[in-house]
């Protein structure tokens, strides 16, 4: 196996895996998630599922939509339903619940941090982007709405959706919306340098443009 498969692989699955732990930090703080979250956290307490198999079925659902849209999945698209999902669950078994405010400011932030460098990591792999990533360029795409309008549209209807189930908004879901896209840009420059000169793989979709504005 060529080193440069082997180390995009590993920069894959380490992105995915800090996703989901980011992810579950953010729940444990209790201050707001990020968007889906926000609605995986409600149909996880309509459903009694944990939030990790929720955010695996939502991920396939969304998965399913491409098929309209003609998006084509990569090993990303696929690793990132499961892994994400699972690395939540796994992080929540070991993170107790927190109920200092001097303790879940600091553990919102590092979930924003972590959430913005998992978020370059596994982008930069190139391996394919995730589901919700191609919903946002597929619709993109056929609608000839710029990404920054679809991703809006998209997130403030999670948001709301979640937020009617029982979902967490607060402050770490602003902190997040205003945060993620300058940690990413930081985040994909750092990890996609050293692949900048070779060609993106055939399964990839815009990836940047799919988290990112415009």
């Amino acid at each position: 196996m060529p080193k440069e498969l082997i180390h995009r692989l590993l920069q894959l699955y380490v992105g995915l895996v800090l996703y989901g732990v980011s992810s579950a930090l953010l729940v444990r703080a209790g201050l707001g998630l990020e968007p889906w979250g926000v609605l995986h956290q409600g149909l996880a307490a309509l459903t009694g599922l944990t939030i990790g198999t929720v955010s695996i079925i939502v991920g396939a659902a969304v998965l399913l939509l491409w098929i309209p849209l003609r998006q084509r999945p990569g090993l990303g698209t696929v690793s990132n339903v499961f892994v994400i999902g699972i690395a939540m669950d796994a992080t929540l078994d070991l993170v107790p619940d927190v109920h200092a405010l001097a303790a879940r400011i600091p553990l919102m932030v590092a979930g924003v941090l972590l959430n913005g460098a998992a978020t370059g990591l596994y982008i930069s792999a190139r391996l394919g982007p995730g589901p919700r990533d191609g919903l946002m360029t597929g619709l993109h795409q056929i609608t000839g709405r710029p990404v920054r309008w679809v991703r809006t549209a998209i997130e403030v209807a999670v948001v709301a959706a979640g937020f009617a189930l029982g979902g967490t908004v607060g402050v770490g879901t602003v902190v997040y919306a205003l945060a993620i896209g300058p940690l990413a840009q930081v985040s994909l420059r750092v990890f996609g340098s050293p692949a900048k000169s070779a060609r993106p793989s055939a399964a990839v979709s815009a990836p940047e443009g799919a988290i990112l504005p415009e």
